[in-house]
This record gives structure tokens, C-alpha cells and sequence, in this order.
């Protein structure tokens, strides 16, 4: 009796494990993110010595008012609507 090859592939079952694992580090270096901030926007986002000035002035605020020592003056109040409104 002859046998014949009926050209089957070879099967290895270590090249399927191979192929899923190839595809998997593929998949991670793929959807990786990168972000670069430009020197400008850095520059942007540094607080400025008007703002720690103000952040400093809101805090005594806050803590004026939190104890009772904030007193409203009604004439001035009133005299800074005005003008703000007249603009």
C-alpha cells in the first residue's frame, strides 16, 4: 500500500500561542496616548503674582466673614454699582 501527501500543513501548536501574543503587544504599543505641552502653555499656566495676591486677599476675606468681622459699607457699595453699571 502507497500513501500519498495531500500537502497538509504542518500543525505546530505553539505558532497560535505566538501569533495572539504578537498581536497583543501590537495592540498595546498601538494605543498608547502622548501629550506634549508647549513652553507657552506652561508659561500660561503658572500663577502670576496678581493672582497669589488675590488668592491671598479672597482667604482674609473668607476668614473675615466666617468670624463676623466683615462689615459692609453701604455708601460705597452703592457709589461702585453705580459706576460699574454707568460704563
Amino acid at each position: 500500500m502507497k500513501i500519498n501527501k495531500f500537502n497538509i500543513p504542518p500543525v505546530n501548536p505553539y505558532r497560535a500561542n505566538q501569533v495572539k501574543t504578537d498581536q497583543a503587544k501590537e495592540k498595546a504599543t498601538a494605543k498608547m496616548d502622548k501629550i506634549e505641552i508647549s513652553s507657552k502653555a506652561k508659561q500660561l499656566s503658572e500663577t502670576t503674582p496678581f493672582e497669589a495676591k488675590r488668592n491671598e486677599r479672597v482667604q482674609q476675606l473668607k476668614a473675615q466673614i466666617e468670624s463676623g468681622e466683615y462689615q459692609v459699607e453701604p455708601e460705597k457699595l452703592a457709589a461702585d454699582l453705580i459706576k460699574y453699571f454707568k460704563k
